[in-house]
C-alpha cells in the first residue's frame, strides 16, 4: 500500500507531534519526489519574527523521508532508516509558506537493493529545498540517510 500525504500527516499527529503542530504537513509524494509545507505562525517562530530554523528542518527532513520509509515499506523487508549528517543553509527569511521539494527518491531505490543484497549498511544524501510564495530559495538542507535490514 503506497503512503499519502494524508496517512503521512496523521502519522505525524501521533508520532511526531511537534511536526504537526508546528504546522508540517506532507502536499505530494511519489517515487522520486516529494513536496511538505509550513507556514510562519507564531508557534513556529523565532525572535527575528521568521520561521525558527529547526521547523524548516523538521519539513525538509521529512520531504526526503517520507520516501525512504515509503519505499521500505514497498520493499516488504525490515529494514531500518536513520539520519546519519545533515547540511543546512540558509539564504533568506523564512516568512508566509515555505514549500520543500526534494526530488531524489530515486536514489532510494539503488540503496535498498544494495543493503538488501549484501546485508550492509547504505547511505545516500538527499537534497530538499525551500521555497518562499514568491519562488525566492529560503533554504537548502541535505540529509545523509543510512539503510540496513534488520
Amino acid at each position: 500500500m503506497k503512503l499519502s500525504p494524508s496517512k503521512i500527516n496523521s502519522f505525524l499527529l501521533f508520532k511526531l507531534p511537534s511536526a504537526y503542530f508546528t504546522g508540517v504537513r506532507v502536499k505530494s509524494i511519489t517515487d522520486t519526489t516529494c513536496v511538505t509545507s509550513v507556514k510562519h505562525r507564531w508557534i513556529n517562530q523565532n525572535p527575528f519574527n521568521s520561521m525558527f530554523w529547526a521547523v524548516q528542518g523538521i519539513a525538509a527532513e521529512l520531504s526526503t523521508g517520507a520516501m525512504v520509509m515509503d519505499k521500505i515499506k514497498k520493499s516488504n523487508k525490515g529494514i531500518s532508516m536513520l539520519v546519519l549528517n545533515n547540511k543546512a543553509t540558509f539564504t533568506k527569511k523564512a516568512k508566509g509558506r515555505i514549500m520543500f521539494h526534494c526530488n531524489d527518491g530515486d536514489k532510494i531505490d539503488d540503496a535498498i537493493k544494495k543493503t538488501i543484497a549484501t546485508g550492509d549498511g547504505q547511505t545516500i544524501w538527499m537534497k530538499s529545498e525551500g521555497k518562499d510564495s514568491k519562488g525566492d530559495t529560503v533554504s537548502i538542507f541535505e540529509f545523509e540517510w543510512t539503510l540496513k535490514v534488520k
